[in-house]
């Protein structure tokens, strides 16, 4: 072991695994999950995933343009929203096992630069694996929100998790 290796061993020892996410059994069927803190949308946000996405919709990027065709600003790009909303969700929902599907996506609303999103999620079943034991698909119901309380969002999504 080198010498800066052994420098870092006592932080490493005092160092806590947080167990993170929620188990299969928490997932009983009707059960509601208000997900944390929310996310506020910037115009930064919005250019950068537009560019990287190569999404060249103008209302996603020019203000006169969205006016125009009746926005009060520049449009989020619906899927930023949809993956700002998904991401939200992780750390209640599927930490422990990959995703299988999206399903009956809505976008119900637009979103505008420096809106604030929040999401909620209701379990909708838990189906155990007869072939896998230890595992099932959870299918929840995810609707996201502006700061106004608004449903901007909303689809199904189901992944495989284990015990």
């Amino acid at each position: 072991m080198s010498e800066q290796q052994s420098e870092k061993l006592p932080f490493m020892e005092k160092a806590v695994l947080w167990d993170k996410g929620n188990y299969i059994a928490d997932f009983e069927e009707g059960k509601e999950f208000n997900h944390h803190w929310g996310r506020t949308l910037n115009a930064g946000d919005n250019s950068l995933y537009c560019a990287l996405t190569q999404m060249y919709n103008p209302q996603y990027f020019n203000v006169e343009y969205a006016k125009e065709k009746g926005h009060k600003g520049i449009v989020v790009a619906p899927m930023l929203v949809f993956n700002t909303v998904l991401g939200l969700s992780v750390e209640d929902l599927s930490m422990r096992g990959p995703f299988v599907s999206i399903n009956d996506c809505v976008f119900h609303r637009p979103v505008y630069e420096g809106d604030t999103l929040t999401s909620r999620s209701t379990v909708l079943k838990r189906r155990y694996s007869e072939s896998r034991k230890g595992q099932a698909i959870v299918t929840w119901k995810t609707e996201g929100f502006n700061q106004n309380g608004e449903l901007v969002v909303s689809y199904e999504r189901s992944n495989l998790l284990f015990l």
